[in-house]
C-alpha cells in the first residue's frame, strides 16, 4: 500500500511492515518512506509505525514516526522515545540472530 504525504483523510488500512508512505518535504521534494517497524505504546495501547527513507548515500537515511493511519506525530519527544525503543529492539533482535548462528 502506498499513501501520500502522511495526511490521508480516510486511510484504506493501517500501515503494515513493508508499506510505503510518500512524504512531501517543505522544499517540495517527495520522499518514499518504508515501514520498518510497528511498535505499541505499553501505557496507552496505541500503535505507531517507524518508517525509513534510504537514499543512495546510506549516511543520509532518515527515520520518521507516524500513527498507523500514516499521520506524522506532532509530539517530537514521543517520536524520539518511539525511535529509541525501535533501535533498542532492532539491536536486540540483531544480537539474538548473531548469537543463535554461532
Amino acid at each position: 500500500m502506498s499513501t501520500g504525504n502522511g495526511e490521508s483523510e480516510a486511510p484504506q488500512a493501517p500501515l503494515e511492515l513493508g508499506d510505503t508512505l510518500t512524504i512531501q518535504t517543505h522544499d517540495g521534494a517527495t520522499l518514499p518512506f518504508e515501514v520498518v517497524g510497528v511498535l505499541e505504546d505499553r501505557d496507552g495501547g496505541t500503535s505507531y509505525a517507524v518508517l525509513l527513507h534510504e537514499p543512495e548515500n546510506p549516511d543520509d537515511c532518515q527515520f520518521i514516526v507516524t500513527d498507523l493511519a500514516g499521520t506524522l506525530l506532532d509530539d517530537q519527544d514521543l517520536a524520539e522515545e518511539i525511535l529509541d525503543d525501535f533501535f533498542v529492539f532492532a539491536e536486540t533482535a540483531e544480537e539474538d540472530r548473531n548469537g543463535s548462528a554461532q
